[in-house]
């Protein structure tokens, strides 16, 4: 199955009523074919509960979004979540204050997916999935931060897709760094990788994800260590809108997708235009735009991180 499928344009600082052409066409979703050893399936959408056939890569379709604790237009945020059609999502300033897992509860229910790891323990960092993915272990992980700052904590998840022998194993993390410190920004983006990528750490040398709200721009210091050691999907393969800040008026790229090099980028960019998703709903579901990535995953390896049994 193409991924690579002609649908709305990149969000310009100001989105127009009527969409222009487009310079990236959108990850569009779609129902998938049968799949066959040559053409890595997706689900057809976000409740699909039954596995792709194994494949030499199995395809997925993560979506990162900052949420702002679902405080804007909460069927707006579900619509666009929906149509994105999403097998993993990391999410941003998820609920964490009293009542989170109800409100994680009522937004799982009306997108199909399921709460994995995080919430108010990961202060806002949160992972859903749909049905097929196995969990195989959930870890929050700390980040540094200074007195009177906010916690900053990520969510990661090692996610088995298809068979306990044959299927890939993805490490995930959502994140959310500093605002308003750079410094401190800068450092938390080196932990991240020391946790996460980094000698012993959570992703064993395996296919790992970063998603999540950088707060920073691709020029800047912490987002460049970032893509040092990954690679940036949007820069990798754009499909779609840059900008995912603010929803109004997009000027800035702050949301990223960056992958370990062993994760095959099909797609990746804010949906705008895409089928189901309308342009209005981008701009009420919350302050940032989404980013839909469209990703194949290698097949298991021996050894760290390949076949064995679940964690």
């Amino acid at each position: 199955m193409s991924a690579r499928l002609p649908a709305g344009a990149a969000g310009p600082s100001e989105p127009p009523s009527s969409p222009p052409s487009p310079p990236h066409p959108s990850p569009t979703p779609t129902p998938a074919p049968t799949p066959t050893s040559s053409s890595p399936a997706a689900v057809a959408g976000p409740a699909a509960s039954g596995a792709p056939s194994a494949a030499a890569r199995t395809e997925i379709r993560l979506l990162s979004y900052n949420i702002r604790s679902m405080r804007d237009d909460r069927g707006a945020l579900a619509r666009v979540i929906r149509a994105c059609a999403p097998d993993v999502v990391c999410l941003q300033e998820a609920p964490r204050f009293m009542g989170w897992r109800r409100l994680a509860g009522r937004l799982g229910r009306a997108t199909g997916l399921v709460h994995v790891t995080g919430g108010a323990p990961t202060c806002g960092t949160m992972i859903m999935s749909a049905l097929w993915p196995k969990v195989e272990h959930t870890e929050d992980v700390p980040l540094p931060y200074g007195p009177g700052h906010h916690r900053r904590v990520l969510a990661t998840a090692r996610l088995r897709f298809g068979d306990s022998a044959t299927g890939p194993v993805l490490t995930v993390a959502s994140c959310h760094l500093a605002n308003n410190y750079p410094n401190e920004r800068h450092a938390q983006a080196g932990v991240l990788l020391d946790r996460i990528t980094g000698p012993g750490g959570l992703a064993a040398g395996g296919p790992a994800v970063v998603a999540g709200d950088i707060n920073d721009q691709p020029s800047g210091r912490a987002f460049r260590r970032l893509g040092g050691a990954l690679r940036d999907a949007w820069a990798a393969a754009p499909e779609g809108g840059e900008y995912t800040w603010s929803a109004t008026r997009p000027q800035r790229r702050i949301d990223a997708v960056l992958c370990t090099p062993d994760i095959e980028i099909v797609g990746c960019g804010v949906p705008w235009g895409a089928p189901g998703i309308d342009r209005d709903d981008l701009r009420a579901a919350t302050d940032h735009l989404p980013l839909l990535a469209v990703l194949r995953l290698p097949p298991r390896a021996a050894g760290p991180g390949g076949p064995s049994p679940s964690a």
